[in-house]
């Protein structure tokens, strides 16, 4: 299957998808889609503070429900 020459999102931009939203910190072509690298958006700090930065997760194109305005 021929991959969509154009991705439909792109970096910086804040979508929303099952489960939560985040902001896509970068793409690449996979499997006749594109896949992007979506770091979630932070909750409030735990009383212990954070180790380290949040939830990066990748899925593709058609998971991603719409941008956030």
């Amino acid at each position: 299957m021929p991959t969509k020459t154009v991705p439909r999102y792109s970096a910086n931009q804040v979508v929303f998808f099952l489960g939560g939203m985040g902001k896509i910190l970068s793409f690449q072509p996979d499997s006749g889609t594109w896949t992007y690298a979506i770091e979630m958006e932070m909750g409030e700090a735990p009383e212990m503070g954070r180790l380290g930065a949040e939830t990066i997760i990748l899925i593709h194109e058609t998971e991603i429900q719409g941008v956030r305005n």
